[in-house]
């Protein structure tokens, strides 16, 4: 009986962990996808392209509590959405992006591939152009959270954790 809540909590962890893991592969939060990048021509998932978000997020159990963080300041931005503001590191940043994009070897913009810009340099442009100080929005990509399959996976646990309980004490009293 000591040990019931621990092992739920402990049960609950490790599913509850595998769950929000498997957010990151089917690029939803369980049923609901994420809304897809901007970026054009783009491969893979916006929060799986290094993998460091993913591999970031930590489980942490106390007596009667279960708790996930990541050490990534960026994580409660992308799990929740909200603002950013926009910084001149970050306008360096985009115009760098913008002439990767747009294969610019100078920023002189005399040649032919500067008079044609591909969708992805034109974003990187744009966002390059905006002032310091600005506000850029960004959507809320869940991968942690309550949803209605967490709470069934938590009945799930508590109902075979209860079976469990209920056959140690069967057992006692047989004795």
């Amino acid at each position: 009986m000591k040990d019931f809540i621990k092992n739920i909590l402990s049960d609950l962890r490790v599913d509850l962990t595998d769950e929000f893991d498997k957010n990151f592969e089917r690029k939803a939060f369980f049923d609901k996808a994420w809304e897809s990048t901007a970026i054009p021509n783009r491969r893979g998932s916006i929060l799986m392209r290094t993998g460091k978000l993913r591999r970031s997020i930590r489980s942490r159990q106390t007596k009667n509590d279960l708790s996930w963080t990541s050490s990534l300041p960026y994580a409660s931005l992308q799990n929740e959405g909200g603002e950013i503001i926009v910084t001149e590191r970050m306008k360096r940043f985009f115009w760098a992006m913008f002439y990767k994009a747009n294969g610019a070897v100078t920023k002189s913009g005399k040649g032919e591939r500067n008079k044609k810009l591909s969708e992805e340099a034109a974003m990187w442009r744009n966002l390059a152009l905006q002032k310091v100080g600005a506000k850029m929005k960004i959507k809320q990509r869940q991968f942690i959270g309550d949803h209605p399959q967490v709470r069934q996976r938590i009945e799930h646990v508590v109902d075979l954790n209860m079976k469990e309980l209920e056959k140690e004490i069967f057992n006692k009293l047989k004795r």
